[in-house]
Parts: structure tokens; C-alpha cells; sequence
């Protein structure tokens, strides 16, 4: 693999979890700043168990983790997965970059 920092299966995990907007949006909100659920589900139109939901495919694809605080379980941001999946769409850009390179040098030769 280009990049080998993210497993297979927590590739998947990622990219699954990023490919619901509602879950970019927790993503987003609790990596400015730490929410608990009850907290983010005043936020969206849909019931807690919904938004819970959403959060525990962010939490298993370890994006976010949960602390408790009292009797809420604050939801933050773990970046540096997000990191991993952006090297990794950088070597596949890499990747591609390589091959159109190899295209135009096979064009200026003809």
C-alpha cells in the first residue's frame, strides 16, 4: 500500500463515516470544540438515538472520542485520522499526477 498508515478496514471505517453529511457536520462542530450528544442533538432534526447513531459510526471509525464529564459523555475530534486519510488521498493524487506526467511526455515525443 502507498500509505500504510491506515489499516484496510479502518479506511473503510473512515471513508464510510465521511460519506454521511450529517456526520462531517459532528465532525466538524466537535473538532472546534468538545459536545456532548445531548448537545449535538439539538442541533439536527432528528431524534438523539439518530444522532447518537451518527456518533458511534464516527467513534468506530475513530474519529471522535467520548470522555465523560459528569453524567454527558463529551464527544471531541481526533484530527490526526483525519490526517491519515488526507496522506492517503494525497498519494492517490500523487499517483495520478505520475500518469498524466507520463502522458505528456508521451505526447511531446510524437
Amino acid at each position: 500500500m502507498v500509505v500504510g498508515s491506515l489499516s484496510g478496514a479502518g479506511t473503510d471505517r473512515v471513508f464510510h463515516a465521511l460519506a454521511d453529511a450529517t456526520r462531517r457536520d459532528i465532525l466538524i462542530r466537535v473538532i472546534r470544540s468538545g459536545q456532548s450528544v445531548s448537545e449535538l442533538a439539538r442541533l439536527y432534526p432528528m431524534s438523539f438515538a439518530a444522532v447518537q447513531k451518527h456518533v458511534a459510526v464516527l467513534e468506530r471509525a475513530a474519529l471522535v472520542s467520548k470522555t465523560r464529564r459528569g453524567r454527558e459523555q463529551i464527544v471531541t475530534g481526533e484530527v490526526e485520522v483525519l490526517r491519515r486519510a488526507a496522506r492517503l488521498l494525497d498519494a492517490y493524487e500523487e499517483i495520478w499526477r505520475q500518469r498524466a506526467g507520463r502522458i505528456e511526455d508521451i505526447l511531446s515525443e510524437e
